[in-house]
């Protein structure tokens, strides 16, 4: 093996492959996300799958969720992309519940296991810093959290979460 062919392994692009075929995702998530005093939180599932593209420099993901608890379905994607020279991956968000809108990324990078991503946002009018959590347990269960800061970092309220259990490696 060459050191390019070693680099290229280790340089980060693949961290996402954990993610990639379908997966049950159960979704606990504030009421209202734009409140960080909101105390209610909703549960719902839904079924997202992963595919890497573009030779693995990144991936796109389709969420799907037949029923939310108001009655409607929702769908949102992702986009992910590797940036090999900064070695972080920028992420980019787009569901029905904002048609013909693409959010604003967050970037990051993982340690192990473990990654971290953040960004900025407007939600319900009001700027937010935005900070995306990844965890793998193993091949088959990971966690996404997501947490909104209102005072520009000094403090967090997690108002999303997402828990993934594998149905099939294939997309």
């Amino acid at each position: 093996m060459t050191a390019n062919a070693t680099n290229e392994l280790d340089d980060g692009r693949h961290d996402f492959d954990f993610l990639i075929g379908t997966w049950r995702v159960h979704h606990r998530k504030r009421a209202d996300m734009a409140d960080p005093l909101c105390a209610e939180w909703v549960e719902f599932d839904g079924i997202q799958w992963m595919r890497p593209t573009l030779g693995g420099l990144g991936n796109i993901d389709n969420l799907r969720v037949e029923r939310m608890p108001d009655g409607r379905s929702f769908e949102g994607m992702s986009v992910r992309l590797f940036d090999v020279e900064a070695g972080l991956w920028r992420i980019w968000w787009a569901s029905t519940a904002a048609p013909g809108q693409l959010d604003p990324p967050v970037s990051g990078r993982w340690s192990g296991k473990h990654g971290v991503f953040h960004g900025e946002d407007t939600v319900g009018g009001k700027p937010v810093s935005v900070r995306f959590e990844w965890t793998v347990f193993d091949a088959d269960r990971a966690r996404w959290e997501q947490a909104f800061s209102f005072d520009g970092g000094r403090s967090w309220v997690h108002n999303w979460c997402m828990s993934f259990a594998r149905i099939s490696h294939e997309a």
